[in-house]
């Protein structure tokens, strides 16, 4: 009776085990998973904490150790060691991220860098490096990922800039970075489309973030100075007006939303533009308005007035 009682017991065990692994690899399953480059600080971060606050698994990919272990602390997080400079850190991500089970369902290219120089001064070698992160890095990691979004028939969002459509003064090197990734989405957008995959751009105007704050530390490590520039005065003001600590800018939670809807909403948009003041956002959409007459005014099929409104509310019938 004991041996009776004893196996009926094991029977119970074991089937109680299986049962809540079965329900576990279930959940990991159902739980969607997103991968966010660049989420040590800034807006990579608060994606990280609002996605993973909502219930979503947030693979969050940083540098360095410290940042590692911090976000590895958060609930619905694990730290993925991930530059995306680094095809051998790539690789070893989308290893791990297999072995874990849950498939990937969103790719958030939010890393990146900004270089602000003259352009008739610029090193090669800076803009080697801000390509390398702006545009390399998300190539790379949208490539490795692909195989895996394409399974789930999920969703890629990177996160560009508004700068993507202006620039200015010293932004020559951020802005073509910011121009390239604008392309790099419509063409994506079009070639995953046959996969049910749907691709889409953040477009943040100046939020909190640590972007300045890490091109001065760069220079400093560099030993880079305008001391002799053509521009001095100039990107004195610029650095002083703008300056590293943009903690009076806003709390970039509306830039978090915008990316929850690319990855998550029924009816997902190419482009979000997210600006934390009315200038910004007129600043942008006029440029684009600029660009459009410029291109019209010298051309041999030149709309008039009235072809370009009626263009105009085609385009803007489509979005409806």
């Amino acid at each position: 009776m004991k041996l009776l009682s004893r196996n009926v017991y094991v029977f119970f065990f074991l089937s109680i085990t299986v049962i809540l692994g079965t329900q576990a690899q279930e959940s990991n399953t159902k739980q969607k998973a997103v991968l966010v480059t660049g989420a040590s600080s800034g807006i990579g971060l608060k994606i990280t904490e609002d996605l993973s606050a909502k219930g979503y698994f947030v693979y969050a990919g940083a540098r360095k150790q410290a940042d590692l272990n911090r976000l590895n602390a958060m609930e619905n997080v694990q730290s993925i060691k991930l530059d995306v400079t680094k095809w051998d850190d790539i690789n070893a991500a989308v290893e791990t991220i297999i072995k874990e089970g849950r498939g990937l369902y969103g790719l958030v290219n939010n890393a990146g860098v900004a270089i602000f120089t003259p352009l008739i001064e610029v090193e090669e070698d800076d803009l080697d490096f801000i390509f390398d992160v702006n545009i390399y890095g998300p190539y790379r990691v949208t490539k490795a990922f692909a195989p895996m979004i394409i399974e789930s028939k999920g969703r890629i969002t990177t996160v560009s800039s508004i700068s993507g459509v202006l620039s200015g003064q010293f932004f020559g090197p951020y802005s073509m970075s910011k121009h390239a990734m604008e392309a790099y989405t419509d063409a994506l957008a079009v070639e995953m489309k046959k996969f049910d995959v749907h691709v889409s751009a953040i477009e943040p105007g100046n939020y909190n973030s640590k972007i300045v704050e890490s091109l001065i530390k760069r220079m400093e490590s560099n030993d880079i100075s305008f001391t002799n520039s053509l521009y001095k005065t100039e990107f004195e003001n610029l650095i002083n007006g703008y300056g590293a600590d943009r903690s009076r800018f806003k709390d970039p939670s509306e830039v978090s939303d915008a990316v929850e809807k690319a990855l998550f909403s029924d009816s997902p948009k190419r482009r979000y533009m997210v600006v934390p003041n009315e200038s910004e956002g007129n600043w942008t959409i006029t440029q684009i308005l600029r660009e459009m007459v410029q291109l019209n005014e010298n051309q041999a099929y030149k709309y008039d007035r009235e072809a370009l409104i009626e263009i105009l509310d085609k385009v803007l019938a489509e979005t409806e």
